[in-house]
């Protein structure tokens, strides 16, 4: 997504957001600090600020793209496939040895699954990972509810987008371990039915077992799933080799390739509180390598032709805010503007008409964009992809940070002499039609914080979502306060109160983005939502979402509906999770379960519409 301006950004000085951030914030909020080494750890790092990566040549390996998985059988005359997590020798880089990496598939990532609209499939995501963990482990997150001396790997598949029923969704409580030996209190089958009645969209699937979602994934288990359709294949759109699942990561290092993943807060972030566990898990993951599709640093070769990317940021906390630049390869100075991202579809799938981001794409944890690049005029050129997203996010507040762990460079394209030369892809003036959820349909009106100012029992930071009755933050086991009927039609108000932007991600759901506005301009108890006075979303934020951004001091306000809408998406009860897509976060505490509850007999009218009326 692009840049947002305007005057009613809020006006938030550096010294509250660091107060907003809290002394234990990791050590990327270098401007808070008055440090950020520790020499007596060299060599033994435990931090992201002690740590550094092997000094890698870039651009050295060419881009790998992801297998298509192929399904192992049928069960009930549908696909069945049978997706094992193991622990594979992979080689990340030409000069790096070969790391140790966690993949569906014995590949990072994972290989993509290839779905059709409204055809479903059945996945048994099989696990096949050692007893001991890759990455170590904080026997403190959760320790109430997690039972750490349960032998084996704990993981659950949640296939993110999916809308999907409650017991196929990858529940954080309904992992299970080797050979489903042990399996989490909220386990209930082995083969996940995904039904696949949504529209065509990029979905992903990722690892979601609670306390170690952010190890599990950072060790490698997550993987593309795309829904395809007739409409979409009618588009025109670049297809075949001319279509690149992107997936951007940051990782760090070890000298003999292992990965690097901080076991302790750095010091000048309140590290060295001898009440902090070892290991212990930190608030933000910043990893100082760029890996696309499981390459450090890589490169992609194209023809001077158009080409359709579907971008995923399948970082752990890092945001991306990109775009094409000009590259001088032998200087490596970065020259002019390269060719713009023509969006045509975000999470939930195709946008109605396409829109060109005239300055930078900017994508949260989880969020994906469906791109057409037309690389036609850069016949012989090398182009960046470029990143000036600091690591430690606060959005469009317009503040300069001190960051330690940029990330700027996140890889290489060139345009080849030969090739398939062509004019630009002419995209329809109309992709498909996204109806609107109508905002006198609206059942109810909830109002949820978003926090960042407590600690937990060992001094370290803690990040909880709250409600309008307890607006400081609860844990995840307390009691659900979120439970929608089936046909309901909510305006779910995400209000900011900490020091960083979170992207907020609900489950089994995609919603329409309504606006924006300060936290100071909408009392729940005192106003009425106004439109009028919202930020309105930009033309690439419309659509279908199933994460957005919400920055300090903001409120950003959504309406969903809770089943099919239109003859879109389907009919779905039971327990879901909305949360923090920063993993470090969701696993430390901020996620939340959702119940979507019979319906009452109000009912959705999602039946009586004519299916040939519905998005395509």
């Amino acid at each position: 997504m692009g840049t947002h301006t305007g005057p009613s950004r809020p006006s938030v000085s550096r010294r509250e957001l660091c107060i907003a951030a809290g002394a234990t914030g990791i050590s990327a909020l270098a401007g808070c600090s008055t440090g950020n080494t520790n020499p007596s750890r060299a060599g033994n790092a435990t931090t992201i600020t002690d740590h550094s990566s092997p000094d890698l040549e870039k651009w050295v390996d060419e881009v790998p793209r992801p297998s298509v998985a192929e399904p192992s059988g049928t069960k009930d005359g549908r696909p069945r496939y049978e997706i094992a997590m193991g622990e594979v020798e992979q080689k990340l880089h030409r000069d790096l040895p070969a790391t140790t990496v966690w993949g569906y598939d014995g590949q990072f990532p994972g290989p993509t699954i290839e779905a059709e609209q409204g055809e479903p499939i059945y996945v048994r995501w099989a696990n096949d990972l050692p007893d001991e963990h890759l990455l170590p482990e904080d026997t403190t997150i959760h320790s109430d509810l997690i039972p750490y001396d349960t032998p084996g790997v704990r993981t659950v598949t949640h296939l993110h987008g999916g809308n999907v029923e409650s017991e196929s969704d990858g529940h954080a409580q309904a992992w299970f371990t080797r050979d489903f030996q042990e399996t989490g209190p909220e386990f209930e089958k082995k083969d996940y039915y995904y039904v696949n009645d949504q529209p065509p969209a990029t979905l992903w699937y990722h690892d979601h077992s609670l306390g170690i979602t952010r190890l599990n994934v950072y060790a490698g288990l997550a993987g593309f799933y795309l829904l395809r359709s007739d409409h979409e294949r009618s588009l025109g759109l670049p297809e075949g080799e001319y279509e690149i699942p992107l997936v951007l990561q940051d990782r760090s290092f070890e000298e003999d390739g292992s990965l690097f993943y901080p076991t302790a807060i750095s010091d000048e972030k309140g590290g060295s509180d001898e009440s902090h566990p070892d290991p212990s898990i930190v608030p933000q993951f910043y990893g100082d390598t760029s890996v696309v599709n499981g390459k450090a640093w890589p490169r992609l070769s194209v023809e001077p032709r158009s080409y359709r990317f579907r971008l995923l940021n399948g970082s752990n906390s890092r945001y991306y805010s990109l775009r094409f630049r000009r590259y001088d390869e032998s200087s490596g100075e970065t020259g002019g503007d390269g060719p713009s991202f023509i969006q045509i579809g975000n999470d939930g799938g195709l946008l109605s008409t396409p829109v060109e981001i005239s300055d930078r794409l900017e994508l949260g944890v989880g969020q994906r964009a469906d791109v057409v690049v037309d690389f036609s005029e850069y016949v012989g050129e090398t182009l960046l992809l470029h990143n000036n997203a600091p690591a430690q996010y606060r959005g469009r507040t317009g503040l300069e940070d001190d960051d330690i762990v940029s990330l700027p460079e996140i890889m290489l394209v060139d345009v080849n002499e030969a090739g398939d030369s062509q004019d630009a892809t002419e995209l329809p003036d109309e992709l498909t039609r996204v109806p609107d959820i109508p905002i006198d349909s609206v059942d109810n009106k909830r109002y949820l914080t978003l926090n960042g100012g407590t600690t937990d029992d060992y001094s370290r930071q803690l990040y909880l979502l709250g409600t309008a009755e307890e607006p400081d933050g609860l844990k995840i086991d307390a009691p659900v306060t979120e439970e929608p009927a089936l046909g309901d039609t909510e305006i779910w108000s995400f209000a900011n109160r900490s020091g960083m932007s979170h992207p907020m991600h609900l489950h089994l759901v995609h919603f329409q983005m309504l606006g924006r506005q300060p936290i100071g301009d909408y009392d729940p108890d005192e106003d009425e939502l106004d439109l009028e006075a919202l930020e309105a979303p930009k033309p690439y934020e419309r659509g279908w979402n199933d994460v957005i951004t919400v920055d300090p001091g903001e409120i950003v306000h959504v309406i969903v509906h809770f089943g099919g809408h239109d003859g879109l998406f389907n009919d779905q009860t039971g327990t879901y999770m909305w949360h923090c897509h920063m993993l470090e976060h969701e696993d430390h505490d901020m996620m939340r379960p959702f119940t979507v509850l019979p319906n009452d007999g109000r009912g959705a009218d999602s039946d009586d519409v004519d299916d040939s009326t519905a998005q395509r």
